[in-house]
């Protein structure tokens, strides 16, 4: 076919409405997870790949993940990796930031762009089944008896889970630097570790742990958030009489030097995904609170909790 007779097709059918710029230029969509299979952000990573494509905001998404250092070593591949890609989108959240106060990363988040916060979950701290601690209570009180005795288990230091056992051990009068706190790189070896009995008591969000809790094969025992989560039995810390409550949000970035108008289309890709029945299905399945933020909103979002962090674990002798 002459070129001149193809263009002249192409046009009658983009008037007829038959064939569009969107549909020509097929988004694939390359989802950086910082974190290693199992965990959160897995779950979000893949969960929004799938609302991505089931809502037509992309044609294929695929995933790559890379654990470690609270996502610091994701961040740095990413960033480095990823300079001007318009369709590179990393998964984080509260985690990320903890993990930069707390630890010399080679790169810095400022280095790639906000794209939006998605939602909000809170932790769940939970004991093996055949644990002797039923209550949180009796977990407070033998940390007060003897802090290193109670091995707590969670993700990367200066996770919400880390930051949660801190502030614990401050508001019952034990010393927060005395906690013995277990790191692990992922939800899935946090998992592990709780059902084989390796740590005395793991954090974790609700949607990690939750087939685990139903089975029996985890007993939960408190919640981090102010009230009960909606259809789940579990007391809060507060109704226990430990004064703390602390979220745990996620979102996504895009790569560092995109235009406004890649970052426009990553932020209106990932509306249309959130806006699925793919993603309110996936939060409904995981008890996530929808927490939607985009634009300059959620670039001072980001940095107000990264010094509302820093001050939390600062008062919680972590730093």
């Amino acid at each position: 076919m002459r070129r001149d007779t193809f263009l002249k097709l192409m046009a009658a059918l983009a008037a007829a409405g038959s064939w569009s710029l969107p549909a020509l230029a097929a988004v694939n969509v390359k989802m950086m997870i910082p974190a290693n299979p199992g965990g959160g952000w897995d779950t979000t990573g893949r969960a929004l790949g799938k609302a991505l494509t089931d809502s037509g905001a992309a044609a294929t998404v695929s995933y790559d993940n890379k654990g470690g250092a609270a996502g610091a070593l994701g961040l740095a591949q990413f960033v480095n990796g990823s300079k001007g890609d318009g369709n590179a989108l990393m998964v984080m959240g509260a985690v990320m930031l903890g993990g930069l106060i707390t630890g010399k990363p080679p790169v810095s988040l400022s280095q790639a762009t906000p794209i939006a916060r998605l939602s909000s979950e809170y932790n769940v701290f939970v004991v093996p089944a055949a644990s002797p601690f039923k209550t949180m209570k009796e977990v407070v009180e033998q940390l007060k008896k003897d802090p290193g005795s109670v091995k707590w288990g969670g993700g990367s230091r200066g996770a919400t889970e880390h930051i949660a056992a801190a502030m614990i051990a401050r508001e019952v009068g034990s010393d927060p630097a005395k906690i013995n706190y277990v790191a692990f790189r992922g939800g899935g070896e946090a998992t592990a570790a709780i059902l084989g009995n390796n740590v005395t008591i793991d954090g974790s969000g609700y949607s990690e742990f939750a087939e685990y809790i139903a089975t029996g094969k985890m007993r939960a025992l408190a919640v981090t958030s102010g009230a009960r989560l909606p259809g789940v039995n579990i007391p809060t810390l507060k109704e226990q009489g430990i004064d703390v409550v602390i979220g745990n949000w996620r979102g996504v970035y895009g790569a560092p030097g995109i235009s406004a108008e890649q970052r426009q289309a990553l932020t209106e890709m990932t509306l249309k995904a959130v806006k699925s029945k793919a993603w309110t299905e996936a939060s409904e399945k995981n008890n996530w609170t929808a927490a939607v933020l985009t634009g300059p909103a959620f670039e001072k979002f980001v940095d107000d909790d990264f010094a509302a962090l820093r001050a939390t674990m600062l008062k919680s002798g972590m730093l």
